[in-house]
């Protein structure tokens, strides 16, 4: 699996166009080289998807990115994320559900989750959108055992960063760099349409049920 490098700013082909969508992470990448991949794990400690397919297919395509480094990187960003916002949840959990009073319904459902599944949850977490940005919050939060997380939470890192960095690497080769960047643009907007609709479609049979019942309706937002 070795990419032939193509020189950014040429003018053959797709691989040309380096002004446009995920190319610029191209070349951001030919400018900042090693220390990219030090952006790579700081990116990924907060999120990191999107970066992570789109510097994948960077390398399947381009030849800037070493996978293998990448990964690696990835995923100790991802690690070292979780298990800071484990130990936030375990040390201020209660006071964050008091000044965020709205995050709470995402949080029982991720303590649901947690106690139905326990250690699948702690695996798969990352890949449940909808609350995984507060899934090891609640982890903390519900007294989970850190040597258990820890651990855990480091092998959920590297399946996490496998999927996404093999899926960009395959992807980008399959679809080039532009086609996945706006492939990745429609689902996200599908996504984020279908959480706005389901927001509002189960608010609306909460007031409905509070109304048969002739309780008060209060709508949050």
């Amino acid at each position: 699996m070795n990419p032939v490098v193509i020189p950014l700013g040429t003018s053959s082909g797709q691989d040309g166009r380096n002004k446009h969508g995920g190319f610029r992470l191209a070349e951001f990448w030919a400018e900042w080289g090693a220390f990219a991949y030090l952006g790579a794990a700081l990116w990924s400690f907060f999120e990191g998807e999107t970066f992570v397919l789109a510097a994948a297919a960077i390398g399947a395509t381009v030849g800037l990115v070493d996978p293998w480094i990448l990964l690696g990187s990835v995923w100790i960003g991802s690690y070292l994320g979780d298990q800071t916002w484990f130990y936030l949840g375990r040390r201020y959990g209660p006071s964050i559900l008091q000044r965020f009073p709205k995050s709470r319904p995402r949080v029982e459902s991720a303590n649901r989750l947690l106690e139905q599944y326990g250690t699948l949850f702690v695996l798969t977490f990352r890949f449940l959108y909808g609350i995984r940005n507060i899934a090891s919050v609640v982890c903390g939060l519900a007294g989970y055992s850190r040597v258990r997380f820890a651990v855990l939470n480091f092998v959920a890192a590297g399946i996490w960063a496998s999927s996404f960095v093999a899926a960009g690497w395959f992807l980008g080769a399959w679809l080039g760099v532009e086609r996945l960047f706006w492939t990745i643009c429609v689902i996200a907007g599908v996504a984020l349409v279908f959480f706005v609709a389901r927001h509002f479609c189960t608010r609306g049979r909460r007031a409905a049920a509070a109304a048969r019942r002739g309780e008060p309706v209060i709508v949050r937002d």
